[in-house]
């Protein structure tokens, strides 16, 4: 008697640790839906197995090209976005009218867009390269659902961009490379819309110009600028003026 309970026990055992195959027609079809729930469950080391039998084992069969993209998905949700990024782009390169390409553009410009690190005074390549993507969604697929969270990331990567343009023009007027900021600070104003940062590079170009004790070009500059800053930029606008015409 005990040892048919045993017996049960350890039978009992093996069936409870052991899940059922997915149903399928194909083992290429067993294998991607097992890939499926892998991920589901994030296993993703075991769902990737199983995509790399479908890719040596059924290189083409029907489930080869949802198993590309399902290694791209399964790369994003590991945070590899490095990786994902070129997983998606190879798919999209190979498969240029496949369904879920409004997908997959979405999700190169998410795989940059998480790339972007949290303080402006860092490499901010990905915002670009996000941005590029993002803009894509909207162009070529802005019926998509896509569209709105495009929209909300483009506006927080630009405003990084800008933050970084002023990081960089503040950094070399602050060390006084006058000539450097001052290209900086021309570029802001010939590339962003912000009110905020045009006045306060329109303020700092006719300063570093100052400094530079390059008089009638800032003179030309106060002519261009007094009307467009703010009440509190124009009362130090007027006296560099001053300086600049008695120097002159």
């Amino acid at each position: 008697m005990k040892i048919l309970v045993f017996t049960l026990s350890i039978l009992f055992l093996i069936s409870s640790c052991s899940t059922d195959k997915p149903e399928g027609k194909t083992e290429a079809e067993i294998l991607f839906k097992e890939a499926q729930e892998l991920m589901e469950a994030d296993r993703f080391i075991l769902a990737t197995e199983k995509l790399n039998l479908i890719k040596t084992q059924h290189p083409y069969s029907f489930y080869a090209t949802p198993a590309e993209l399902l290694q791209a998905d399964i790369l994003f949700a590991q945070e590899n976005y490095i990786e994902s990024a070129a997983a998606y782009l190879l798919f999209r390169d190979f498969h240029p009218r496949h369904e879920k390409i409004p997908y997959v553009v979405f999700r190169i410009a998410e795989s940059y867009y998480k790339q972007i690190p949290d303080t402006i005074d860092r490499d901010l390549e990905p915002a670009l390269e996000s941005l590029k993507y993002y803009h894509e969604v909207i162009q070529k697929y802005g019926d998509s659902s896509y569209k709105k969270t495009a929209e909300s990331r483009i506006a927080k990567a630009m405003q990084m961009l800008r933050q970084k343009d002023l990081y960089i023009a503040d950094f070399y007027f602050k060390t006084k490379e006058f000539s450097a900021a001052r290209y900086w600070y021309l570029d802001i104003l010939e590339n962003h819309q912000d009110p905020k940062t045009r006045n306060h590079a329109m303020l700092r170009t006719i300063l570093a110009t100052s400094k530079l004790k390059e008089w009638e070009t800032c003179l030309d500059y106060v002519e261009n600028f007094y009307q467009s800053v703010d009440k509190e930029a124009q009362k130090e606008i007027k006296s560099i003026k001053e300086n600049c015409q008695k120097k002159l």
